[in-house]
């Protein structure tokens, strides 16, 4: 996360558009960033104590939680649809629960992540009318590079975990700064900024497609340990065909709209 902030920092330095005079939301901003950090924390152990094919599918739910969670924070009526669509995800996750019983802790540990990434998705919704996608994520990394340092203190202070822990070492490097810059600076940039024509629901929906390629890298670097029951790929087959159907849905109903018009 200190790695993104620094590219954002550069970045926006290099375009003379390096501004720190606050206007507003600086706190509700940094609140997300722990959101943030707080579903990465749970992602990663996700991964942990089962694999990445299990973490990648449970994480799918967002969408679901999403449509809860959206309603809620605009004051509108449950969209019925987007409710069903979230169901099915629910029914695909089933499917993977209830034939991969050995990843029942990652499992949930996965679900938790994904209420906090639906969580996030919903507030930058509501952040990013009223300010630059670039300024929401340099203070979302800050306020999160805070959160995971004060987690990370009380895991040395609370577990068997000592400073050498932390250390990184070789490809690391690469690997954390590849992570750092396209895949989290660039990455959320790009994500906020979408939000201005897409509603977070529909954003999480088209995230839900990570499920399609993690699990074919996952298989392709790590081979054996990936390979899940057939059901696990019904179920996630499920998932994937939810987010192309929510796709579907949402353009024929534009249409008919601008039809009507």
């Amino acid at each position: 996360m200190w790695i993104a902030a620094l590219c954002i920092v550069v970045y926006l330095y290099l375009k003379k558009r390096l501004n720190f005079k606050g206007t507003g939301d600086t706190k509700k901003i940094l609140f997300a960033g722990a959101i943030i950090a707080a579903h990465w924390i749970t992602f990663f152990h996700a991964i942990k104590i089962s694999n990445i094919s299990v973490t990648l599918a449970a994480v799918s739910t967002g969408a679901f939680f999403g449509s809860l969670i959206e309603p809620i924070a605009y004051k509108r009526k449950i969209d019925w649809t987007e409710l069903l669509l979230g169901l099915f995800v629910v029914a695909g996750l089933y499917l993977i629960f209830r034939f991969e019983g050995d990843y029942t802790a990652g499992i949930i540990v996965a679900l938790i992540s994904a209420f906090l990434a639906a969580s996030f998705s919903v507030i930058n919704s509501k952040l990013v009318k009223g300010h630059s996608p670039t300024r929401i994520t340099l203070l979302e990394m800050l306020g999160g590079l805070l959160a995971i340092s004060l987690f990370s203190m009380y895991q040395l202070i609370n577990t068997k975990m000592v400073l050498s822990d932390f250390a990184i070492v070789g490809m690391d490097w690469i690997y954390l700064l590849v992570l750092g810059s396209i895949c989290t600076a660039y990455a959320f940039i790009e994500s906020v900024a979408v939000m201005k024509h897409l509603s977070s629901y529909t954003v999480l929906l088209t995230t839900n497609l990570e499920p399609v390629y993690g699990i074919i890298m996952a298989l392709l670097f790590f081979n054996e340990t990936e390979k899940m029951d057939p059901y696990f790929y019904l179920g996630a087959t499920i998932i994937i065909f939810t987010v192309v159907a929510d796709g579907y849905l949402k353009k024929r109903r534009k249409k008919q709209l601008s039809a009507s018009a």
